[in-house]
């Protein structure tokens, strides 16, 4: 069954990727943009445009096919908002109340994953169409006003638009990364006599190295973004649930460490936890638990 599973998730990983590269490509059809290399050196508008919409289009398709994803690939189970089961009728009614004091217009989905790890997530391409999901485990091993906090962090994020700020901004580092690699490779491998084919295929190997490069330094900062928003989403759940269940829910994910998700999942906002490593600490999405506890109970 788990190996189902992974093998699930990565036949839906590729078939997305092909949905992206095919839109891609009609859109810089449709665009006229066929390429950015000119007999004269780099066409830069033409290279922008090229950078923007492979940058930023794949980050908003994903962003606007996350909740459909997340349902297909961590297995999410939508809940009957009239279910008639006392338990997970409390589940919906606590996201109801949550969304209604967040000021959400429309209720987020609300939906139940079969996994030990103890975790929640939020997804969606906007505030209006948003999914709320938890795992089996969480339900299994926190109380209810544990999980309360744990709904409320993933309602503020919604609440907040983390998903598509998140989303913005990987775009906008993808776009800036495929434009200074291409632009420096270009640079490197051009002669002084202006023949830009001279090393075509070094240019190519410069490009995905320093793509990569410049990648982990964007990766970088967009996971100090993420830490920052992991904070104002704790702040928004003390306000929703109250700070005492907010802190009681880091409590007992910090109890229950090892049964934490640690996977990625795009576009997904998880109540996850960070790596303790201070190198891979620089890759976290989440700040340390320790960090997130101490900073609520400086709260008001």
């Amino acid at each position: 069954m788990a190996l189902f599973r992974i093998a699930k998730r990565v036949f839906l990983f590729a078939i997305l990727n092909i949905l992206v590269i095919i839109t891609l490509s009609i859109t810089l059809n449709i665009l006229g943009i066929k390429g950015y290399l000119t007999n004269y050196g780099i066409d830069y508008y033409a290279l922008m445009v090229f950078c923007l919409i492979w940058g930023m289009g794949g980050a908003f398709i994903s962003l606007m096919l996350s909740r459909i994803m997340a349902k297909w690939m961590m297995g999410v189970h939508v809940i009957d908002p009239d279910t008639r089961d006392p338990g997970l009728k409390w589940l919906v009614d606590t996201v109801y109340k949550l969304s209604r004091q967040a000021g959400l217009d429309k209720m987020p989905e609300v939906g139940i994953y079969e996994s030990r790890e103890i975790n929640a997530f939020a997804t969606g391409p906007t505030r209006n169409r948003a999914l709320v999901a938890v795992s089996s485990g969480l339900l299994e091993n926190m109380s209810e006003e544990e999980i309360e906090g744990v709904i409320a962090h993933e309602v503020s994020h919604i609440s907040n638009g983390d998903m598509v700020t998140m989303t913005l901004l990987q775009g906008v580092i993808n776009a800036i990364v495929m434009f200074l690699a291409r632009v420096i490779a270009f640079a490197v491998t051009s002669r002084r006599d202006g023949d830009r084919d001279s090393s075509p295929f070094m240019r190519y190997v410069i490009t995905v190295i320093l793509e990569i490069a410049l990648s982990f330094l964007g990766m970088i900062l967009l996971a100090w973004f993420s830490r920052f928003r992991e904070f104002k989403a704790d702040e928004g759940g003390a306000k929703l649930a109250g700070k005492e269940k907010m802190i009681a829910a880091l409590e007992r994910l910090k109890r229950t460490i090892e049964r934490a998700d640690l996977t990625q999942v795009e576009s997904v906002k998880a109540f996850k936890i960070s790596s303790k490593s201070s190198f891979f600490h620089l890759f976290a999405t989440h700040p340390p638990l320790e960090d997130r506890i101490n900073r609520l109970k400086e709260l008001y």
